[in-house]
């Protein structure tokens, strides 16, 4: 099951305000890995009977006359405009109608959430009322597909990709094009994203730890220990009982706050697929480590350490604590600086924050889960004369010409023009690496070697080096000690336990996803508020099984087997 994270606009906004480019110099003898599986190495594909020979060989091949391409398209709340611009009008898509003879119009947007967006593709779906390309979740390409809705890419997609695009799309050896792959078709074009960035670690308030005389955490131990101290000494001073020690909101698993780190320091790991003792593998959610995760959970609910009303309360109601001054600790991901935390030092400039690596609840180093980061795809719908346009603007997206072009990426002011793009797509070690190269300048006090890109992300930390707060949240992601300097060192003690399982949504996960997350939700909520005892999680294993679960675990492993592990 998919872990659901609500506020995967701030992971963008990290590289809108830092201008990490979305973009890579056209590799003459870029290939894909050996390990690939290349979609059009499994199926009999002689092109698309719509391109013309010439088209064949030029992946960025401008159609003339140009043709028309319809989309949906969510405007999500970050979204703004330059006066005069609007989705319809804007740089990219001048840029699809100049360069590759694309009109590009929409049939339908939403302004508002992604859960709202696909509230609104279901309706057009049911009624087979769709554009001619547009962004679906797993759940949805999966009925598509069934359905013979969508174009199959097969025949076009190895063809048409560019040397940068294709390094893209097999860096991960071919698995997040196998998760868009039924019956040997594949069936949709992945937007490619990290899985280290959805990786969790623990975020205290150094402030309240100095003021109330606390060591840094290293145990589970400290972690109950600081918790506790927030929630009950006073860290704001106000001589009020009106501080929390642990974030925690009502969908439990979040970029902000999210429990997966917490349940992680158990070696617990909801919500994906593990291997167990006999190498077959299993639900996270219903193995015993859960079970002692959950009774901490309730012991510190009960003591006081937890908002008494998290189970009503959202990520921006639990963000309201925090940027009041009454939160101190939580477990999320590495953007976090950015949103919450920049609002709360705004109010507070003696707020001080610290990203410290996963705590353990024994000896054995904990591990910070990574789901299997491909949460959205881009597909054709069935019929349309062009399905090679689709990869031609995933080419256009990852092109020097994108590269090059600041209006088509971010403005000084933090417009984030990259998202008026109808594809998607980023190099999933693109945060990491500007971490690297960022930290490395500011500890030489040398920026000489950065790209005009990461030189604007250089030059935002410097302004909080030199006094602004204003980029202080900057600092925390991608400057020395930040959050991914605690994922590099993730990656280098192999402290990251990767989802095991990426394919294509089984049967049983497009029927019985959603039924088994409320079960759990509500199963867990109770248990942690104390009204069930912690011996009602063995009643949610049993439900979990009987309700899809085991229907789920039975297919994922018939799925496991065949990819020779």
């Amino acid at each position: 099951m998919q872990s659901r994270i609500t506020k995967t606009w701030i992971a963008a906004l990290t590289l809108a305000l830092l201008a990490t480019a979305c973009s890579g110099k056209e590799q003459e003898n870029a290939g894909e890995p050996s390990a690939a599986v290349s979609p059009s190495a499994t199926a009999a594909a002689a092109g698309s009977a719509s391109a013309s020979a010439e088209e064949a060989v030029n992946p960025l091949g401008k159609y003339d006359p140009p043709i028309e391409m319809s989309f949906g398209k969510l405007i999500d709340q970050s979204m703004k405009f330059k006066e005069g611009e609007s989705i319809e009008n804007n740089a990219w898509t001048k840029l699809y109608e100049e360069k590759l003879g694309i009109k590009v119009e929409f049939d339908w947007t939403v302004a508002g959430t992604e859960d709202q967006y696909f509230q609104k593709l279901n309706v057009a779906v049911a009624s087979n009322n769709i554009p001619d390309s547009f962004m679906v979740n797993a759940q949805t390409l999966a009925k598509l597909a069934e359905a013979g809705q969508i174009e199959d890419l097969t025949p076009v997609f190895d063809k048409y990709l560019t040397p940068t695009t294709k390094e893209l799309y097999y860096a991960d050896g071919g698995n997040a094009l196998r998760a868009a792959t039924f019956d040997g078709k594949l069936m949709a074009i992945p937007n490619i994203s990290s899985e280290i960035d959805s990786t969790s670690m623990l975020w205290v308030r150094t402030d309240w730890l100095e003021k109330l005389k606390l060591p840094e955490p290293k145990t589970m131990d400290d972690v109950y220990a600081i918790s506790e101290a927030f929630a009950k000494q006073d860290p704001d001073g106000n001589g009020k009982a009106d501080t929390y020690g642990l974030g925690v909101d009502k969908l439990l698993w979040d970029g902000f706050p999210g429990l997966e780190g917490f349940f992680n320091g158990f070696h617990a790991y909801p919500n994906m697929w593990v291997p167990d003792a006999s190498g077959k593998l299993v639900s996270g959610n219903v193995q015993p480590q859960m079970k002692a995760a959950l009774a901490k959970l309730q012991e510190m609910y009960k003591a006081g350490q937890i908002d008494k009303e998290f189970g009503i309360k959202d990520s921006a109601k639990v963000a309201e604590s925090l940027i009041a001054g009454k939160l101190g600790l939580y477990y999320g991901q590495p953007w976090t600086p950015l949103w919450p935390m920049q609002d709360g030092k705004n109010l507070d400039p003696n707020m001080e924050w610290k990203a410290y690596p996963l705590p353990s609840v024994d000896a054995e180093p904990a591990k910070t889960q990574s789901l299997f980061p491909i949460k959205q795809y881009f597909v054709v719908k069935k019929g349309f004369k062009h399905p090679e346009a689709l990869v031609k603007l995933a080419n256009i997206y990852k092109s020097d010409e994108v590269a090059n072009n600041q209006e088509l990426y971010s403005s000084k002011d933090g417009i984030a023009f990259f998202k008026y793009a109808v594809t998607a797509g980023s190099d999933p070690h693109q945060n990491l690496n500007a971490y690297k190269k960022l930290s490395a300048a500011i500890s030489a006090k040398d920026p000489s070697g950065l790209s005009p890109s990461d030189k604007a992300g250089y030059d935002h930390i410097q302004k909080y080096l030199n006094g602004d707060n204003v980029s202080w949240g900057n600092y925390l992601v991608f400057g020395p000690g930040s959050s991914y300097s605690i994922i590099d060192q993730y990656l280098t003690d192999k402290r990251i336990q990767y989802d095991a399982f990426f394919g294509a949504p089984t049967p049983a996960m497009t029927e019985k996803t959603a039924a088994l997350n409320k079960l759990q939700l509500e199963a867990f909520t109770k248990i942690i508020m104390g009204e069930a005892p912690i011996d009602a999680f063995d009643k949610y294993v049993t439900d979990f099984n009987k309700l899809g679960g085991e229907q789920m675990t039975r297919e994922v492993n018939e799925w496991y087997a065949k990819q020779g592990k």
